[in-house]
């Protein structure tokens, strides 16, 4: 089986250095020359390519059978570029690759935005906070505008990434003695990387079509997930003042139901400290 994965950074590296085992063919692109050497150790071929580029994707879709678009902005003024057009240009040139039989897409619970804590599932229309959500809102309606009885398109609402190299206590140990606005009562959503992968690799082997939320059971608020991290790993506790609001855009409880009622089983569904 030959895959492409479009945007091989921390996920997109991890899901190719798996599939490497199960003997696919995988085409990496990357947008910089510096990782090309890396990639090679997890993938047949390595293109440096820019998502928005046509003929680029053109290359790199020849023989394929299955796509991952892995992407992520580098900086928040990039998404746009990132995401929209990177988007408009595959669902543009996929056309021409009848083969290409499913497309796979990391996206994030973000575009809920802040629904004050409460429940919500992937019926839940989403409700995004800022410019950069509502941009991978419009990500998600291009890719799925390309779902036809020959590709099947399967979209992954990611929660806050973690795992080797990406540890909580490298996420959060900058915060340990600050101040934070708010009571940290909003609600988080994470996922380890383990379970991104597998996943994938659930969502490739079933064909999954659709909208899934991926996030483990966890549901921690603010306050309890960095006390947690910090008072773990030995640093001072986060004082967090209730007299200013805190303007954190995305606190929904979001439910992982339907990808547990696909068939697939949690890794990891409690957080690990």
């Amino acid at each position: 089986m030959n895959i492409a994965i479009i945007g091989c950074g921390y996920v997109g590296y991890a899901v190719s250095q798996y599939w490497q085992h199960k003997d696919f063919v995988i085409t990496a692109t990357t947008t910089s020359n510096e990782r090309v050497p890396e990639l090679q150790t997890v993938a047949q071929k390595v293109i440096v390519a820019k998502g928005n580029d046509p003929e680029s994707l053109k290359a790199i879709l020849q023989n394929q059978d299955i796509v991952l678009l892995s992407v992520g902005a580098k900086s928040r003024d990039e998404y746009e570029k990132t995401y929209l057009e990177t988007a408009k240009t595959l669902v543009s040139v996929l056309k021409y690759f009848p083969n290409i039989h499913q497309l796979i897409y990391t996206g994030s619970y973000s575009i809920y935005g802040d629904r004050n804590g409460v429940w919500v599932d992937e019926e839940t229309p989403p409700a995004p906070a800022d410019v950069n959500t509502h941009i991978l809102r419009k990500t998600e309606d291009i890719l799925l505008s390309a779902d036809n009885e020959n590709l099947r398109v399967c979209i992954f609402r990611l929660g806050g990434i973690y795992g080797p190299g990406r540890e909580l206590v490298k996420i959060f140990g900058r915060a340990a003695g600050t101040t934070r606005p708010g009571k940290g009562e909003d609600t988080t959503n994470w996922v380890h990387l383990d379970d991104i992968v597998g996943a994938i690799e659930f969502a490739r082997y079933h064909r999954l079509q659709g909208i899934y939320n991926l996030v483990d059971d966890s549901h921690l608020t603010s306050k309890e997930l960095i006390s947690n991290v910090l008072t773990g790993n030995n640093l001072p506790d986060v004082i967090w003042d209730e007299t200013n609001k805190s303007n954190r855009p995305h606190n929904a409880w979001v439910s992982n139901q339907k990808l547990k009622d696909a068939g697939y089983e949690f890794i990891h569904p409690q957080i690990i400290f």
